[in-house]
């Protein structure tokens, strides 16, 4: 799987390079996008990712020709955004997504599902806004759509807390253990599960080591993204900064 992304994106950047256009993806998972920014970190390409949105999860990766910087790239170019509202309910995550692959919309053609009390507002490919805009059920609720303007979508207010705390040593088990207040026994347990990911892949090695920039998650408990690991305490422990979505 990820050699086909990365064979595609070789493919986008050489076509960018050739015809100075932007070129790009469908909306990426967070692990695609992890593998896409370190391999873009060793060629000669502007990469930009984008969901549509401040702090979206699925977001789109472009390629910018030599004249676009990535500070003037326009996001509402290329990705578009339905409102949907439900006056008569409240349907959820898991209803808008169903309905939606009931259009024959594939899952990468569609961004981040931001749900509110009485409707929800979905980011998409330009490709399928139209059809996305007429559906008229989710779930058992009657919804209606509307394409609108990406700015016009509010943006989803992300909590994050500040979390520092100590390690023997730079340790998967001991960072989970730190960064979610559970014992490094629980943290060694959770990995043999296979309740942790690393950089968005499921790690099992209780021993893989962690620097700055990682980003751990644990089923049901969140994810924390290390952004310092630098310094040593009186005990000769390593000083571990990160910061965890609440």
């Amino acid at each position: 799987m990820e050699e086909d992304l990365l064979r595609r994106a070789a493919d986008l950047a050489e076509r960018c390079e050739r015809t100075a256009t932007v070129t790009s993806t469908a909306f990426l998972t967070p692990a695609e996008q992890y593998a896409l920014t370190n391999w873009a970190r060793h060629r000669d390409c502007t990469l930009v990712l984008h969901g549509g949105g401040a702090g979206c999860e699925r977001r789109a990766a472009f390629f910018l020709p030599f004249y676009l910087a990535a500070e003037d790239f326009d996001p509402a170019e290329h990705l578009c955004a339905v409102h949907f509202s439900a006056p008569f309910g409240a349907p959820g995550h898991r209803d808008y997504l169903g309905a939606i692959l009931g259009l024959g919309i594939r899952r990468e053609w569609v961004g981040d599902i931001l749900v509110q009390e009485h409707g929800a507002y979905v980011f998409c490919l330009p490709s399928v806004v139209k059809t996305l805009a007429e559906l008229d059920r989710a779930g058992r609720y009657t919804v209606r759509g509307e394409e609108i303007a990406l700015a016009d979508v509010p943006e989803e207010e992300v909590k994050t807390e500040t979390v520092s705390f100590t390690v023997q040593s730079l340790r998967l088990d001991a960072v989970t253990a730190g960064l979610f207040h559970v014992s490094r026994t629980t943290a060694a347990e959770l990995i043999r599960l296979g309740s942790v990911s690393l950089n968005y892949v499921p790690c099992l090695h209780a021993d893989a080591a962690i620097r700055d920039g990682d980003v751990i998650s644990v089923r049901g408990k969140g994810k924390g993204t290390v952004t310092d690991t630098g310094g040593r305490s009186r005990k000769d422990r390593i000083f571990v900064t990160a910061e965890r979505r609440v």
